[in-house]
């Protein structure tokens, strides 16, 4: 009896004494003193922070509608500085008002005094900050830097179309379409010489229509015996005759130049060469590069001799034309 007796006034001691126990408050345990509350700098920095998102959204807008602005490049440059700078601001404002300041000057030895070391933890959680609308600077800084993001995202879009790259894919080259020259006379097999170069676009087009990319032609003749089609592009020459894409595979320059070499052991073969940067294609195989920048062979329409003699396209180029951007690696040319 004495033991149980025991026990129970032991439970109801230990019950009485939990009751009494005062909860500690936070200001009693804090080692940084808490800042109070200050709205009108949580509201400066929310601010600054829809401030630097409005200037970074103006950024993208104005590179995209760059071609409809004038003096463009100082409002990117003015939008892009602005958003920068009100994200400063707005994180100067919070690193001044909003973060409580504690100097520790003790140093502490490492791994042997763990108390301390649980001191400091505490001191720099205590030392964040004390933000009353959280989730609306969450929001603001999330805002912001979103948008800066997609703002130093936005030139990439430069590096070739976003939408609508059907319309860079797509040719006026289908299969009977005769060859003519800039003043609409076709051309028959035997107007193409060796050694010389030849400009050539597709019959009935406008001249707004010649103007599109994937419109002129270069013609030129080598003996059949030099060429070295690859298997896939047999059957695109019409006994020797050749008509490769005018648009250089590099940047998008016309291709003027033809190189027929006169002096054989210096220049073995023939070449077609771009005279922007000097991307050199060899007409034999395909139109492959053989010196310069071009990333990519130049296209090559399939041709042949009608019954009349003169030259009609056979099909589409086997090939994007164009610069290499990179849809040319995903699609092919259409019609």
């Amino acid at each position: 009896m004495t033991r149980v007796r025991n026990a129970i006034v032991s439970g109801l001691v230990l019950l009485l004494g939990r009751r009494r126990r005062r909860r500690p408050r936070e200001e009693d345990t804090r080692i940084v003193p808490a800042l109070p509350p200050n709205p009108a700098a949580e509201l400066a920095v929310l601010a600054l922070l829809g401030l630097s998102s409005l200037a970074a959204l103006g950024f993208i807008l104005i590179y995209a509608f760059a071609n409809s602005l004038p003096a463009v490049t100082p409002l990117l440059g003015a939008t892009i500085g602005l958003a920068f700078l009100f994200l400063a601001a707005a994180l100067v404002v919070v690193g001044l008002r909003l973060v409580p300041v504690e100097e520790v000057a003790e140093e502490y030895p490492p791994h042997e005094h763990p108390g301390e070391q649980q001191v400091i933890a505490e001191v720099l959680d205590e030392s964040g900050t004390r933000f009353t609308r959280a989730r609306l600077f969450k929001l603001g800084l999330f805002g912001a830097g979103g948008t800066l993001g997609l703002a130093l995202l936005a030139p990439a879009v430069s590096f070739g179309p976003l939408f609508h790259v059907g319309d860079f894919l797509r040719t006026p080259w289908r299969r009977g379409r005769r060859l003519v020259d800039e003043n609409g006379r076709p051309y028959k097999a035997s107007d193409i010489a060796e050694k010389d170069f030849y400009l050539a676009f597709p019959e009935g087009t406008s001249d707004e229509e010649k103007e599109q990319m994937a419109a002129s032609l270069v013609v030129i003749r080598l003996p059949p015996a030099q060429l070295d089609l690859p298997p896939h592009l047999k059957g695109y020459d019409a006994n020797g005759i050749l008509a490769y894409s005018r648009i250089c595979t590099h940047a998008g320059c016309a291709i003027s130049l033809y190189r027929a070499p006169l002096f054989q052991p210096d220049e073995p073969r023939p070449a077609l060469v771009c005279p922007c940067h000097y991307s050199t294609f060899n007409p034999a195989n395909g139109g492959t590069v053989t010196f310069g920048p071009a990333g990519r062979n130049l296209p090559l329409l399939p041709v042949y001799i009608d019954s009349g003699g003169y030259l009609r396209a056979t099909g589409n180029f086997d090939g994007p034309v164009g610069p290499s951007w990179w849809g040319v690696r995903l699609w092919k040319a259409q019609p």
